[in-house]
């Protein structure tokens, strides 16, 4: 079974003729990440069964409303906070506790992240994720094909929030189902609360800044970052998996594990800032351009603007009525994309120098490094 392959002795290296050589990072990667997520997966698919199932015993309406909410939860995905968490417990309780026990804790981060990822798209009025049409979008079409009267977009989108919903209040029940002692798991709740609690200041900063552009800045774009993404796709599920194993808020590790989440969570939005004007939308899954055809002021835009000339500020500024092409174009002529490029090497750089001095399992010191690079220099 993939949880007993993971659950097992966390010292071990791919087997002979993975095609990774001698580097460490990549057989352990490759060793463990697969069935990690397969563990995941299964723990998700298992729990969301019997809530589809339950739901749909309400209505008959209420079972294709749920399981539109599993399907968002398990189609796609990198599974990064799950992995995450998961180093973050190993690097503390090292290679020969079972993972069973904690891995409701660690699929419920995905739960949230489907919680997180709907209302962001409602927000963003996204019409793709993960090379599909957004849940508003599709629930919109729904509505459409079954003659259904009112607004479908309005539709679309109401749905979508009670699914965001849904998925949150899912999270918390699978939470609850860790085997790990009482008192342990109340202070693993404090850590998701505040994981939460910090997602949601971090996009009401996103959308304030949309909605307020000109006072914004590169400082302001990066505390987006911080909160928005840094804190619960890196930092807090680290700190989340050193709470399901005990360790205490005054340990080394935890400031090292906050250290190093802050690095690497901030590259990793930065990376996406990238990603979203120069990527590829077949591997991204997402329309390249989006945020400089809006104006939306990531940190890259935020660099470009106060890197630009004057007349290149001018066109910066008519962004809605430039090509996209072009506007990608000059904010590499500005100077943003290599600075932007030296921010996330400098923050890699802080995460492994915080690393260097933890008391974390060597093979979870690997695995950390290995994911410190791969989630800041990713094309999807």
């Amino acid at each position: 079974m993939a949880n007993d392959a993971v659950a097992g002795n966390a010292t071990r290296v791919a087997p002979a003729g993975s095609g990774d050589g001698d580097d460490p990072v990549r057989a352990v990667l490759a060793a463990y990440t697969h069935d990690l997520i397969t563990a995941v997966d299964e723990t998700l698919a298992a729990f969301l069964t019997a809530e589809v199932d339950s739901l749909a015993e309400i209505d008959t309406s209420m079972g294709r409303f749920a399981a539109a909410a599993r399907e968002a939860v398990l189609v796609g995905g990198k599974r990064i906070r799950s992995t995450f968490a998961y180093w973050g417990w190993r690097g503390a309780v090292g290679g020969t506790e079972a993972l069973p026990p904690v891995l409701p804790a660690l699929a419920a981060l995905e739960l949230l992240h489907t919680f997180a990822l709907v209302h962001d798209d409602v927000m963003d009025a996204s019409t793709t994720r993960r090379g599909r049409p957004t849940a508003h979008v599709a629930l919109a079409e729904q509505h459409i094909a079954a003659g259904h009267r009112g607004d479908p977009g309005r539709f679309g989108e109401a749905v979508a929030v009670l699914i965001g919903d849904l998925c949150m209040v899912w999270a918390d029940r699978l939470l609850a189902q860790t085997t790990v002692p009482s008192a342990r798991l109340f202070e693993v709740r404090r850590c998701y609360d505040q994981m939460r609690v910090e997602t949601v200041a971090g996009q009401y900063l996103d959308v304030l800044g949309e909605n307020d552009p000109a006072s914004w800045s590169v400082d302001r774009a990066l505390r987006v970052a911080r909160y928005k993404t840094a804190s619960y796709t890196v930092q807090r599920p680290l700190l989340f998996g050193a709470c399901l194993a005990g360790v205490s808020v005054d340990d080394a590790l935890v400031s090292a594990y906050t250290r190093y989440g802050l690095a690497v969570g901030e590259a990793f939005q930065l990376r996406d800032d990238l990603l979203g004007v120069y990527g590829d939308p077949a591997a991204t899954g997402k329309p390249a351009g989006d945020d400089l055809r809006t104006g939306k002021p990531t940190t890259l835009l935020m660099l470009a603007r106060e890197l630009a000339t004057p007349a290149q500020l001018r066109v910066l500024e008519r962004a809605g009525d430039e090509p996209v092409d072009r506007l990608a174009e000059l904010v590499v002529e500005t100077g943003a994309v290599a600075r932007v490029e030296r921010m996330i090497a400098e923050r890699v750089s802080d995460a492994l120098a915080a690393l260097d001095a933890a008391p974390v399992d060597r093979t979870a010191r690997t695995a950390l490094t290995g994911l410190a690079t791969a989630a800041t220099n990713r094309r999807a």
